[in-house]
């Protein structure tokens, strides 16, 4: 019996003028990582947010614990490496918050199921169990 294990993306943070060196040999991703997000943010608002600057093709959030609390981990892929320059750089951005973001590559892989979301915005905010709203959409803020 054959145990399928999936190889985890690896995220390569690189000055510009390398990435051109890189791409010689690597078909690239171009991806932002938003740290310090709003752990009440959701997916499709993080897509709705960025796709303002370009095709949002993937998006992710993670929740990490910080000393201060929850604060969420996102990372957003773009179709192209322009797309990605022009969002990074319409920055200091506030996404139910005050956001660090930084633009990174990676080696093309096949998706996963999980890593892409789907981009539907709804019409209304949505409760989260009594505990505030989870934003989903920009139209909202």
């Amino acid at each position: 019996m054959e145990v399928k294990t999936s190889n985890p993306r690896v995220y390569i943070s690189l000055p510009k003028k390398y990435v051109a060196a890189f791409a010689e040999n690597y078909e690239l991703d171009h991806w932002l990582v938003i740290k310090e997000l709003n752990p009440y943010v959701t997916e499709r608002y993080v897509r709705a947010y960025f796709r303002e600057w370009g095709t949002v093709t993937a998006c992710k959030i993670k929740m990490r614990p910080n000393l201060e609390g929850k604060k969420a981990l996102a990372y957003v892929r773009f179709s192209t490496a322009d797309e990605a320059d022009r969002a990074e750089w319409a920055g200091p951005h506030y996404i139910g918050g005050d956001v660090e973001v930084k633009q990174v590559v990676s080696p093309k892989m096949e998706d996963s199921d999980e890593e892409v979301t789907a981009g539907v915005a709804t019409t209304q905010p949505r409760r989260s169990m009594g505990l505030g709203y989870i934003l989903e959409d920009a139209q909202w803020l």
